[in-house]
């Protein structure tokens, strides 16, 4: 009798420790936060994953759907440019949307630096190092 009790009790402790051991990884394996609403491209939305790699680097991935034509924009502009600010308090330029189709558009890039907010802005030039005033879609603080 006691025999069974016991094996009882272990199979609900280590039943117990693997739902908690998955649900640990589960939440730290990747972050998602989505893009808060645009005035700027109001039908523009999507979601930013961040995740570590084995390296320790930051991967984002992004899925953004309904973003307008960079032309159609009000006034017109070349490029939508994606920014992350970091935890060490600068912002950077991590790349352009480089799409035919803008109803759905996926973006990745890799970075040393943690990201504390990502956002896109719409810009004359790709290569610029500060971001312009027409922010498109922005995340809030990760």
């Amino acid at each position: 009798m006691k025999t069974k009790e016991m094996t009882y009790l272990a199979k609900t402790l280590v039943a117990g420790m693997l739902a908690a051991l998955l649900a640990f990884t589960i939440n730290s394996c990747a972050k998602k936060t989505h893009f808060l609403n645009s005035t700027v491209v109001p039908a523009a939305e999507g979601d930013v994953k961040i995740k570590r790699d084995r390296n320790d680097n930051y991967v984002l991935k992004m899925d953004i759907k309904n973003l307008a034509e960079i032309d159609r924009l009000q006034p017109p502009k070349n490029h939508y440019v994606v920014w992350m600010e970091t935890d060490r308090g600068t912002t950077r330029n991590v790349g352009l949307i480089t799409s035919s189709s803008r109803l759905k558009v996926s973006f990745e890039t890799v970075s040393t630096l943690k990201p504390t907010r990502i956002f896109i802005t719409a810009e004359e030039d790709g290569d610029v190092q500060y971001p312009g005033s027409m922010v498109v879609l922005t995340t809030e603080r990760l």
